[in-house]
């Protein structure tokens, strides 16, 4: 095992199957440093990421890897089968059961090497995090959002590689999980790669990556360290562009003046020289003269403008193609009186097994909080008629709306656009993409299946598919609606959240969207309890 790891792009370009070029020439070096990648929904953060780690080639360019990497994102937990497969240690825990029985096959004990212990630190350590209940034959979808990130994180950290790369990490933990994880990562002492918008998570970095339209950029120090210096880059970008297009001006002005100045004098020499009778011969010298004049001036004026042109291209390149995020909020007829939903007695088929008494009207807000596994997505879940009661009463309105850390109302075949077209037929399709542009969706992704999209665009899109549909929503159930989101994203969907004039209900462990919301009541769920 190497002590050291290395992970070095050089002129890497990725290419799109539509043939959008992502991102082009990226050279960068990892080391042991701690980095945190941060950047906008869809610039291309998890594909780098599965690049680095090996699991994607790029288009053009190399990557090269000291040591062995170790990846988990997204994929791992959707595609993972039992709680072994996604620690990634399902084929380790297959080959020493082969052994157990008798295998001799060479391929079995390679795979082990010297990782005869594999399942019992494995098993330890869930316990450890509270996860000891966990089979490791148990299916991945009977585990929470929080509790399938816990399993996947301590196979990473039991892994035993030179570089683990971490999509997202933070996402579904609850306040616990987090803690856990942080100390964890503090005593990691090798490679570490964190793609991430949890702005608390970045401040313990010590080296911020960004992923831009202009292609990675270093920052050394946490995130605070990098907000400062990109909110000072960026003031000094748009000042000097602003500034070369003001001198452009100004030159097209002088320029404009110069060439009049020159026509009059040519002008006026001319009625002059035929006042005084020159011969024809002399004029004919003075003009030409005078024209070469106004050809070497133009010269000179096209050179120098295009020297400014240069510029100003040059200044505007390094500024971000950037673009507001905007979320139209619902319009619902006022009537405060109007019950939204009633739970009376409901019982959850696991988590909290205390009955639950609930009653929203319209404009109310509750939140909903709990550690993993406690039954915040299952409880959702039924209000939104997913799935049945076991026990109690259940009135909701209609107008009822879930929109779920999976994006599950979003079918992978299905694009953003026609998301939208079908949760909305009035709608015209110039409309529908004005709706998804001012989201931040590119309008050469909004027709591509939501399958080709990143885990935030797909969040915009099943979050548009809700708030304009055809009838507006009176119920919106919100299960961690900032996971994958960029934080101008997150900013505009709390602006939206705030003038939500319905009910809202909103499982959430990000306080500080949680405060902003003026929240009229909160329901923690606690294993056998629950609190107000």
């Amino acid at each position: 095992m190497t002590t050291t790891s290395i992970l070095t792009l050089d002129s890497v370009t990725l290419v799109l199957p539509d043939g959008r070029p992502l991102f082009t020439d990226l050279t960068q070096t990892f080391d042991t440093t701690r980095t945190g990648l941060v950047g906008r929904n869809g610039v291309g953060k998890t594909l780098l990421g599965q690049l680095l780690a090996g699991r994607r080639s790029p288009s053009s360019g190399t990557c090269q890897r000291l040591g062995r990497v170790h990846l988990v994102d997204q994929q791992v937990i959707d595609t993972s089968k039992t709680v072994a497969d996604l620690a990634q240690m399902g084929p380790l825990i297959a080959a020493l059961e082969r052994i157990a029985l008798g295998s001799v096959e060479a391929a079995d004990f390679d795979t082990v090497g010297e990782r005869w212990d594999a399942p019992e630190r494995l098993r330890a350590q869930l316990h450890r995090h509270g996860l000891g209940h966990l089979d490791l034959q148990r299916p991945v979808h009977t585990l929470s959002g929080g509790q399938a990130m816990g399993v996947a994180l301590i196979g990473a950290w039991l892994s035993e590689a030179d570089f683990l790369i971490l999509d997202e990490p933070t996402n579904h933990l609850d306040d616990h999980g987090r803690t856990q994880w942080l100390a964890m990562m503090q005593t990691w002492n090798r490679g570490l790669l964190v793609i991430s918008h949890d702005r608390s998570l970045l401040e313990h970095m010590d080296c911020i990556l960004e992923l831009s339209s202009l292609g990675l950029k270093a920052y050394g120090g946490n995130f605070s360290h990098y907000q400062a210096r990109k909110r000072c880059e960026t003031t000094q970008a748009v000042q000097q562009l602003a500034h070369l297009k003001r001198s452009q001006q100004q030159q097209a002005r002088a320029q404009l003046q110069q060439r009049q100045a020159l026509d009059k004098a040519q002008a006026r020499a001319g009625r002059k020289a035929k006042g005084v009778n020159q011969a024809k011969i002399l004029l004919d010298h003075q003009q030409q003269g005078g024209q070469a004049t106004l050809g070497k001036q133009r010269r000179r004026h096209r050179a120098a403008g295009q020297q400014l042109i240069d510029r100003v291209r040059d200044a505007a390149q390094a500024v971000e193609r950037a673009c507001e995020i905007t979320v139209h909020t619902p319009t619902l007829e006022p009537n405060v009186q109007r019950q939204v939903v009633l739970l009376q007695a409901l019982r959850l088929p696991h988590g909290t097994q205390v009955p639950i008494d609930l009653s929203l009207r319209q404009g109310q807000r509750c939140a909903l909080t709990g550690v993993n596994g406690s039954g915040k997505s299952t409880l959702l879940k039924m209000i939104a008629g997913q799935l049945p009661a076991p026990a109690g009463h259940l009135k909701v309105t209609d107008q009822t709306a879930l929109l779920d850390q999976h994006c599950s109302v979003l079918s992978a075949d299905v694009s953003a656009l026609e998301h939208v077209q079908q949760a909305n037929p009035a709608l015209d399709q110039s409309h529908v993409r004005m709706l998804l542009a001012q989201l931040g969706l590119d309008a050469a992704r909004v027709a591509l299946p939501s399958s080709l999209l990143s885990g935030g665009e797909r969040m915009k899109a099943a979050l548009a598919g809700i708030l304009y549909r055809r009838r507006p929503v009176e119920l919106l159930l919100l299960d961690e609606p900032g996971n994958h989101l960029d934080l101008p994203s997150l900013k505009a969907l709390q602006k939206m959240l705030e003038q939500f004039t319905g009910a809202l209900m909103i499982a959430s462990h990000d306080q500080v969207l949680l405060d902003a919301l003026r929240l009229d009541c909160a329901l923690r769920l606690e294993g056998p309890s629950i609190k107000w």
